[in-house]
């Protein structure tokens, strides 16, 4: 990072172990979205960068490929041990350019260290299996080799931990990785890129390209990519699984989420509304993992939503940096925009709107965040499945209330809907949980958990529209997507039969 003539920070690219600006490239503003701000301009790159960033990918691919997993696995090590050390820098990073509290920024740095320790048993994880007399002096086995050069496309909701759901693992593995972050905040993508060099990683195995969608193109169309991981909108999310598979990629790309939380009557209300308040509203409800949709059976709503919107009423919001903050600011102007005219529709469409969030920025006049990007929690009542507010991903702190008359209409309320990232079901009645878990169609689910992330080793994923591949993100199921498997059948003999024209048994 550099500073230019005004004295913004400039954020270039990382390629081949160093920060590279081009002259007279295009660049975009970061914004802190708690002041409205520019904090810093980002480069963006396009074909040329990452040409270049695949050419330094792919001459050191040879020799990290070569590198004994246990001397990658010692990298990552070092790598994890930087991580913690530098883990309230990177936070800051996190909330001054996505405006999430920082204590949210530290926990989404957290959630990114657990697939880097994943990541160091690599040695492990890459065993595989061998069968000895297959067939008369005849042994079988099989090897997990790297694809090569790989590449990851990521959102802005978490620019450290969506990358590192990535990288740690195609590095482990024996791949160089090239980082697509978002332009909105780029400045965790270097940082991480210094703190592997540090960590011992060999120039070129990891690179960063800044940019839009000219540079996520270039990534689409350059052969020498061999695998794409993306994590974004379900439109983007199919086209880029569409284009890469065509271009004979090995794609996996997360999509969009309509996450529901059902409430049943036994539920404990005071554990409900917590549940709903943190998972609705927290990181400004900016979360594929977010619940955007309560459903309330039988009688709990007249129970939960009195208490559930006085509580929406007192959330505290604020800069991300002030402890007491409970929810920053949305993460741009467009976006708040854009969350706004939701709003408006769900009133305009018929839904009973308990809680506006919308008048919060007026607090905000006469300080130094009078322009940020500021929105309240937002909770509607009476919201039904033909709604817009009910259909499709707002992506901001708008909850949906919707009114069914036991489980099972719950359930296939759910089940018809074309998202299927994560649900979850409060409830103290054992067998509705079972049953629950069983029969709904969705990739996550929670049991009295509201947001239902699998840890390191199980791997995160949603269904339908909601994942495109047939591979999870990290965990085994990583491992796998960023590798090939190769079997070989060896036989050393001089006992020659001549030609053998079956194939060969253990007969």
């Amino acid at each position: 990072m550099s500073q230019d003539q005004h004295s913004i920070p400039v954020i270039g690219h990382w390629i081949n172990g160093k920060v590279v600006e081009p002259q007279g490239a295009s660049v975009r503003e970061v914004f802190n979205p708690a002041t409205g701000k520019v904090g810093a301009k980002v480069i963006l790159g396009g074909e040329n960068e990452v040409a270049a960033a695949v050419a330094a990918a792919s001459a050191a691919f040879p020799a990290w490929a070569d590198t004994p997993p246990a001397r990658r696995a010692r990298v990552m090590f070092r790598f994890l041990e930087l991580l913690h050390k530098h883990s309230d820098e990177l936070a800051k990073a996190i909330t001054l350019e996505h405006g999430k509290v920082l204590d949210d920024a530290r926990g989404e740095v957290a959630r990114g260290i657990d697939i880097v320790e994943f990541a160091c048993g690599i040695p492990q994880l890459l065993k595989t299996g061998f069968s000895d007399q297959v067939a008369r002096g005849m042994d079988n086995w099989v090897l997990r080799q790297p694809l090569g050069v790989v590449a990851g496309v990521t959102p802005f909701n978490f620019p450290v931990m969506v990358p590192m759901w990535m990288f740690p693992v195609a590095l482990a593995t024996g791949n160089c990785f090239i980082l697509k972050p978002s332009p909105i905040d780029p400045t965790p993508s270097l940082l991480l890129a210094q703190l592997l060099q540090e960590a011992g990683l060999p120039d070129g195995v990891f690179n960063v390209v800044q940019g839009e969608k000219p540079a996520v193109d270039a990534l689409l169309e350059n052969d020498e990519v061999k695998a794409l991981s993306f994590v974004g909108s379900t439109p983007i999310a199919q086209h880029i699984y569409a284009t890469g598979a065509a271009r004979g990629k090995r794609v996996q790309a997360l999509g969009g989420a309509k996450n529901h939380l059902v409430v049943m009557p036994d539920a404990d209300i005071d554990q409900a509304v917590n549940a709903l308040i943190g998972a609705a509203y927290g990181s400004a409800g900016e979360r594929c993992m977010a619940i955007s949709v309560a459903v309330l059976v039988g009688d709990v709503a007249d129970r939960l939503l009195p208490v559930l919107a006085e509580r929406t009423r007192k959330l505290d919001i604020g800069n991300g940096l002030q402890s007491t903050s409970e929810m920053g600011p949305i993460v741009s102007r467009e976006a708040l925009d854009r969350i706004s005219g939701y709003i408006q529709s769900g009133i305009d469409e018929g839904a009973e709107l308990l809680v506006d969030g919308r008048n919060i920025s007026a607090q905000k006049a006469g300080t130094a965040e009078e322009n940020g990007y500021w929105l309240g929690g937002v909770l509607f009542d009476n919201v039904t499945p033909e709604m817009r507010i009910y259909k499709e991903e707002i992506f901001g702190p708008v909850l949906a209330c919707v009114r069914v008359p036991d489980a099972a209409a719950a359930i296939q309320l759910i089940n018809k809907h074309e998202f299927a990232n994560g649900v979850s079901c409060f409830t103290r009645d054992g067998n509705v949980a079972r049953e629950f878990g069983r029969r709904i169609e969705v990739g996550m689910v929670g049991i009295n958990v509201p947001i239902p992330v699998p840890l390191a080793w199980h791997g995160f994923g949603g269904w339908k529209r909601s994942l495109f591949g047939d591979m999870n993100a990290y965990g085994e199921e990583g491992v796998r997507f960023y590798t090939r498997q190769k079997s070989i059948m060896q036989r050393w003999t001089g006992n020659d039969k001549g030609a053998e024209f079956a194939m060969p048994t253990p007969n």
